[in-house]
């Protein structure tokens, strides 16, 4: 209980210096929406490949690399929100 009451007084203290704390909102929508769309995607990308995996064991050596490489292409964008989410 103690260490809650510190921290809210630092919490309280911190926001009363900063001022105005709303100016990192459109930064944390940016990158929350950003990267909403390559987590779905890279998700998906497992998701079957892991099927057709289990479909054709034998075709493995074959999906792998695809799979790889489609979900490092997802995660490059989700890298360029982040980018442009935190330059001002």
């Amino acid at each position: 209980m103690l260490l809650t009451y510190h921290l809210s007084r630092i919490t309280y203290h911190y926001h009363l210096k900063k001022g105005d704390n709303m100016e990192n909102l459109p930064s944390a929508i940016a990158i929350g929406v950003g990267a909403l769309g390559p987590a779905l995607g890279i998700g998906l990308i497992g998701a079957k490949a892991m099927e057709a995996i289990g479909r054709n064991p034998d075709a493995q050596s074959k999906i792998l690399p695809a799979m790889l490489l489609g979900m490092a292409f997802a995660e490059a964008i989700a890298i360029y929100a982040l980018v442009i989410a935190f330059t001002k």
